[in-house]
């Protein structure tokens, strides 16, 4: 079934995969827009 290939396909993936753990903010965070930062001081929009 879809399940047993795709189990087949991950394992094939990951055998020899090295996991990289990355500290600090994301490149697409840094680059937001600003329509997409949170509000300051509790504002809300409402149209």
């Amino acid at each position: 079934t879809d399940n047993t290939v795709a189990d087949a396909v991950l394992d094939r993936l990951v055998h020899n995969a090295h996991r990289i753990e990355l500290a600090g903010d994301s490149m697409r965070k840094q680059r937001a827009s600003p329509l997409l930062t949170p509000a300051e001081n509790g504002e809300t929009y409402n149209p």
